[in-house]
C-alpha cells in the first residue's frame, strides 16, 4: 500500500525525521491558507499522485507570492498528471502539499527497502538526489552505495559513519546523520515499511538534513497490525479492479495487455504470462487465485478480468494440487452465465479432479477452447484473439 508525500512525512515526522513544515489542500482556498500560515517568503507547491516524476510533469513549483500559490493550485488540483510512472493515462491531481520552501546546498538519495535475498532491511544511498535511481544505476552505479542491517542488532554508530562517509557528509550534517539513520530504520520496522525512499534528502545552506521528498509503500500483508496506516490508503489512487480482486483477498495486478489471465499459483501466473508474450500477444493482467480458492473466489476472480475492456481474451491455466479442477471450472461456469462471455476462452486444467472438471466445462454448454497443456493453451488464445481482431 502507497501513501502521499504528506502522509509520508507525517509518519517520519512523529519518529523525530526532519521534514520542512507544509500543509496538505484539497481546494485552492486550502492551499492560500496553508501558505499564509508558513509565512513564505518562498513556497513549494506539489502535486500528490502516487507516481514519482512529478516535477518534470509540471506537478511541483516553487513560488515566490501567495498570488503565485493561488495560481499554481488552481492550474495543477483537477489537472490530469503525467509522468514516467502514470503511463500516458496519467492521473487526476485532488489533493495538493504547500511546502516552505529551503535553501538547497545539496541533494542525496536515500532509502530503505526489504532485501528478500539476506531477509535484512537494506540501505541504500547515492550522492546524486534528484535524479531517478534507475538512470544512476544505469550510468554511473559507483555512485550508488547498500549495506544491509542486521535485524538482530538494528543500527550501529559504524552505519551511520559509513553512511556519512558515502555521501560526503561533515560537520553538523554528519552529526545528524548518526540520529536520522536510527530514526528511519526505526519508522521502516515499527510500521511494516516495504520501502522507504527519500529523494532528495538535502543539505541546506546552514548545513543541516532535510527530507525534501519521501515515499513509503507498507507490506500489505502486516496492515492488519497498522490500522491507522491503513486509514491513510487512498482508493481514488488505485486501480478500480485490484481494489476488488483485494476484497476476495486475490492477488491481481492490471497490465496493459489483451489477454486476461486466471492462473493459480504465482510462479505459474508468471509463466503463463512469459508464455503469452512468447506467442506475440501480452497479458492484460496477473491474477494468482491461490492455492484453496473457493467458488465464490474464482467466480469474482472471472467478473473482475471480464471487467476490463481492453481484454479481448482469457486464458484460465489451473495445475490442481491443492486447488481442485472442478472448483475451478464451477466458478468459471458461475460467472459466465452471470455476466456472460464476449471473447474467446480457453480453459487448461491439469491435476486434482481434473476429469471432473472437464466434465463441468464440457457440459455447461458454454463455448469455450479446451488446451491440452501451457504451451496448447497460449497458442489458442493467441490465434483466437488475432482471429477475433
Amino acid at each position: 500500500m502507497n501513501i502521499h508525500e504528506h502522509q509520508a512525512k507525517a509518519v517520519l515526522k512523529e519518529f523525530g525525521v526532519p521534514v520542512p513544515r507544509g500543509f496538505a489542500a484539497f481546494t485552492v482556498d486550502e492551499a492560500v491558507k496553508g501558505a499564509e500560515a508558513l509565512g513564505g517568503p518562498v513556497w513549494v507547491v506539489k502535486a500528490q499522485i502516487h507516481a514519482g516524476g512529478r516535477g518534470k510533469g509540471g506537478g511541483v513549483k516553487v513560488v515566490k507570492s501567495i498570488d503565485a500559490v493561488r495560481e499554481e493550485a488552481t492550474r495543477m488540483l483537477g489537472m490530469t498528471l503525467v509522468t514516467h510512472q502514470t503511463g500516458p493515462a496519467g492521473r487526476l491531481v485532488r489533493r495538493l502539499y504547500v511546502e516552505e520552501g529551503a535553501a538547497i546546498a545539496r541533494e542525496l538519495y536515500l532509502s530503505l527497502l526489504v532485501d528478500r535475498v539476506t531477509s535484512r532491511v537494506s540501505v541504500v544511498a547515492s550522492t546524486e538526489g534528484g535524479m531517478d535511481i534507475e538512470e544512476v544505476a544505469a550510468h554511473t552505479p559507483e555512485k550508488i552505495m547498500a549495506f544491509s542491517i542486521d535485524p538482530a542488532t538494528g543500527v550501529f554508530p559504524h552505519h551511520a559513519r559509513t553512511l556519512a562517509s558515502s555521501l560526503g557528509l561533515t560537520g553538523a550534517a554528519a552529526k545528524q546523520i548518526q540520529t536520522l539513520l536510527p530514526s528511519l530504520y526505526k519508522a521502516f520496522v515499527e510500521r511494516d515499511m516495504e520501502m522507504l525512499e527519500i529523494n532528495p534528502l538535502i543539505v541546506t545552506a546552514d548545513d543541516q538534513l532535510r527530507v525534501l521528498d519521501a515515499k513509503i509503500s507498507f507490506d500489505s500483508n502486516a496492515l492488519y497490525r497498522q490500522p491507522e496506516m491503513r486509514e491513510l490508503r487512498d482508493m481514488t489512487e488505485e486501480d478500480e479492479k485490484e481494489i476488488e480482486a483485494s476484497k476476495y483477498d486475490l492477488s491481481y495486478i492490471t497490465l496493459d495487455g489483451e489477454i486476461g489471465c486466471m492462473v493459480n499459483g504465482a510462479g505459474l501466473a508468471m509463466a503463463t504470462m512469459d508464455i503469452i508474450k512468447l506467442y506475440g500477444a501480452e497479458p492484460a493482467n496477473f491474477l494468482d487465485v491461490g492455492g484453496g480458492a473457493s467458488k465464490e473466489k474464482v467466480t469474482a476472480a472471472f467478473k473482475i478480468i471480464t471487467s476490463d475492456p481492453a481484454v479481448k481474451g482469457i486464458l484460465v491455466n489451473i495445475f490442481g494440487g491443492i486447488m481442485r479442477c472442478d472448483i475451478i471450472a464451477e466458478g468459471v461456469v458461475a460467472a459466465v452465465k452471470e455476466v456472460g462471455l464476449k471473447v474467446p476462452l480457453v480453459v487448461r486444467l491439469e491435476g486434482t479432479n481434473v476429469a471432473l472438471g472437464k466434465q463441468i466445462i464440457n457440459e455447461s454448454g458454454l463455448n469455450v477452447i479446451a488446451a491440452n497443456d501451457l504451451s496448447d493453451a497460449a497458442e489458442k488464445i493467441v490465434k483466437a484473439v488475432r482471429a477475433g481482431n
